[in-house]
């Protein structure tokens, strides 16, 4: 392209060439009003000396048009993942960047994406970011517009009013099918926080979304609770219901609300979704009822009643019923001890019952232990912290509660000092695991001196006295938990002795795994979101894990493999680019986890429709339309390039503006009166002049 304008480069500063010039006219005026011979000549010769002065030059410029920019922007979300969107978005591209190469001005701009972002930007459908993103380095002029592949569920649709910042039509091309139809659980109020045992209440709905079937309205709605079945409730589409649902356990709690799919509907994976609610313990109930004052009760007692989420009830027996001295009861300064209404009325009101050193002697009736392996088996925690007694006649080992006991005193105590060491099973308990001082040998913690010998050991023992002798035992009986504690000096890691020990760290590691608290758990399954990555923890008592099975939220199963972290610890992890639910599971556990929000904007409507965009795109003078047709072809309309905004799509094309900026590239600049050109024009003028007076 090439454009030749003139311009003036003057030899003398323009007041003296303007006044040359204005004598030129005068003069001019004068000898024409004189009739003078050759005065028409004259004049153009002055004018012609005074243009010659001002250096008229000649711009010859070479210009190159600059290229359109345009953009496709592709939208690779989790719902274009549905129903052969991916393939046919993939032949969308293909085919309309065939179209773009036709024509040379086009700079074409690809753009994917929520492909490889993280999970807590892929929650949202945001293709106008990515428009402004694409676009960030070139003038509004050069924009020739866009076209957006996508299934129409968009995020980030400006308001009506909002400029783009260029002026250049935007169209978009909808992958799906136009009769779809889809089924989706929705959350409506769910509460953060809830106390354990607690009913909460959860708000939900079941919507249907296009034409669905007749005969769908009824639907039956499963509850679960952290992967059990709880219930099933009986709704009704496009209409709010709530459940009344009670937490079993403190920390993270999975509710999930699901419901069967329809034949033929777009995708099964929103007919399911979860709230996750953190369990709060009201403050936990201890009994402790100590036998008898000993140097440990205080240990025990100021554990105990140091934890801000225990609530203590202690009792000492200080003057059992055979100890007569004379003196009158009604003199006595004792509370008596309420055994009817701690064991026989509000026993359950107890999460744990511990027995410190206590014997039988007559304080309880017999019948009142037998209520005790009761609650036991029915889901209660027992903790025997022995002392010798349990190796005597008055133990608690020779009384109904015997059944509930994980081992029985042979009747010896030992007697000599030893290091408590944490036994192979302890190692991968999560009771004693890392245990602060006892990976060292031998541990890194003061002695004890006395041992209860005990035979017929049931349950699991993570601590040994001298002579891999049993030192603590836990075991399950029915529903409950029971752990015994084969000494009673544990007080003296409390008092510093030989620098002491982490009492305060077994002790409430041992009273929370026994009120089953989740992270204290032997046999468990967890599952962790880590950004977009699934973090697989499997504590188990076995020297190895076996692999998990990952079930993703678009139905896809993958096998992960385990690898060993720490003893009876086994950790892996899954990268992944989708958010949603996952169903994680072993030959005998099985856990939920989410990626991402809970309610995540990209999986509330999952049908394809142009209604969101169109009304923009008609403000900005854009096409919306599907990219199948009844038949399921693929249309790819042509690309047209357009001058103005006037007519920007038509039945089987749509139109991009094309830019009017140049590039430039050289300049050559020619005097007019330069050279020899220039001294020929004046000689010619002046010549003409004197030829002319010649005559």
């Amino acid at each position: 392209m090439t454009n030749y304008s003139i311009a003036f480069d003057p030899f003398l500063p323009w007041p003296i060439i303007w006044i040359a010039l204005a004598l030129a006219v005068l003069l001019s005026g004068i000898i024409i009003a004189l009739r003078t011979r050759g005065s028409i000549l004259r004049a153009l010769a002055f004018l012609a000396l005074a243009i010659a002065l001002a250096n008229p030059v000649i711009s010859q410029e070479d210009r190159t048009a600059l290229p359109t920019s345009v953009a496709i922007i592709v939208d690779e979300s989790q719902s274009q993942r549905l129903d052969g969107r991916t393939e046919t978005t993939a032949q969308a591209v293909e085919r309309l960047t065939a179209n773009f190469e036709r024509y040379d001005q086009f700079d074409v701009r690809v753009i994917e994406t929520a492909k490889t972002e993280t999970a807590n930007t892929q929650t949202e459908t945001r293709l106008f970011e990515a428009l402004r993103s694409v676009f960030r380095d070139v003038p509004p002029a050069r924009i020739g517009g866009a076209v957006f592949i996508t299934d129409g569920q968009v995020h980030d649709v400006p308001n009506i009013s909002e400029a783009l910042g260029f002026e250049a039509p935007v169209h978009a091309l909808i992958t799906g099918h136009p009769d779809e139809y889809d089924r989706k659980v929705q959350l409506v109020e769910t509460p953060r926080f809830a106390i354990v045992g607690d009913p909460v209440q959860v708000s939900y709905r079941i919507e249907h979304q296009g034409d669905v079937p007749q005969g769908n309205e009824n639907v039956e709605v499963s509850i679960y609770r952290n992967g059990e079945l709880l219930a099933i409730e009986q709704a009704l589409a496009n209409e709010t219901f709530e459940a009344e649902i009670e937490l079993d356990r403190s920390g993270k709690n999975i509710i999930e609300f699901a419901t069967d799919e329809i034949d033929g509907e777009l995708t099964g994976n929103n007919n399911r979704a979860v709230v996750r609610i953190e369990g709060i313990r009201e403050n936990l109930r201890v009994l402790l009822v100590s036998g008898e004052p000993h140097s440990g009760e205080r240990t025990w007692r100021n554990l105990l009643k140091s934890d801000a989420s225990v609530d203590l009830v202690h009792f000492t027996i200080l003057r059992p019923p055979e100890k007569q001295d004379g003196t009158p009861i009604n003199e006595l300064s004792l509370i008596a001890f309420p055994t009817r209404e701690l064991f026989v009325e509000r026993i359950e009101d107890f999460d744990l019952i511990v027995f410190d050193r206590y014997q039988n002697r007559n304080v309880l009736p017999v019948l009142y232990y037998d209520y005790i392996a009761e609650y036991v088996r029915n889901g209660g925690a027992l903790l025997i912290a022995a002392g010798d007694e349990y190796a005597g006649d008055t133990s608690v080992a020779r009384t109904p509660l015997f059944n509930a006991l994980p081992a029985v005193p042979t009747g010896q105590v030992q007697m000599a000092g030893y290091y408590p060491r944490i036994s192979d099973d302890g190692k991968r308990h999560p009771v004693t695991r890392d245990l602060p001082g006892g990976a060292t040998e031998p541990p890194n913690w003061g002695r004890w001196f006395r041992t209860v010998d005990v035979q017929d050991v049931k349950g699991t023992t993570i601590m040994q006295a001298a002579n891999d002798k049993p030192l603590l035992v836990l075991d399950e009986y029915g529903e409950g938990r029971v752990g015994l504690m084969l000494s009673d000096h544990g007080w003296l890691w409390a008092r510093g002795f030989e620098g002491g020990g982490p009492h305060v760290n077994l002790y409430r590691r041992l009273a929370h795994w026994l009120m089953k608290e989740p992270d204290l758990e032997a046999e468990a399954l967890t599952a962790e979101p880590d950004g977009q990555a699934l973090k697989v923890s499997r504590q188990t008592m076995a020297d190895a894990a076996d692999a998990v099975t990952i079930i993703a939220p678009d139905g896809q199963e993958i096998i992960l493999e385990l690898q060993k972290s720490d003893e009876g610890l086994f950790e892996g992890t899954y990268e992944t680019n989708q958010i949603g639910l996952f169903e994680i599971s072993d030959a005998t556990k099985s856990t939920l986890a989410h990626i991402g929000p809970i309610n995540a904007p990209e999986f509330r409507d999952m049908i394809s429709t142009a209604d969101v965009l169109k009304p923009y795109l008609d403000e900005v003078r854009g096409d919306t339309r599907r990219l199948l047709n009844d038949d399921g072809d693929i249309n790819v309309p042509n690309i047209l390039p357009i001058r103005s905004n006037v007519e920007t799509s038509g039945r089987d094309w749509i139109g991009f503006k094309m830019t009017k900026e140049t590039e430039l590239r050289g300049i050559n600049r020619q005097g007019v009166f330069a050279g020899f050109l220039g001294l020929a024009l004046l000689l010619l003028a002046f010549s003409a002049m004197w030829y002319r007076e010649g005559k």
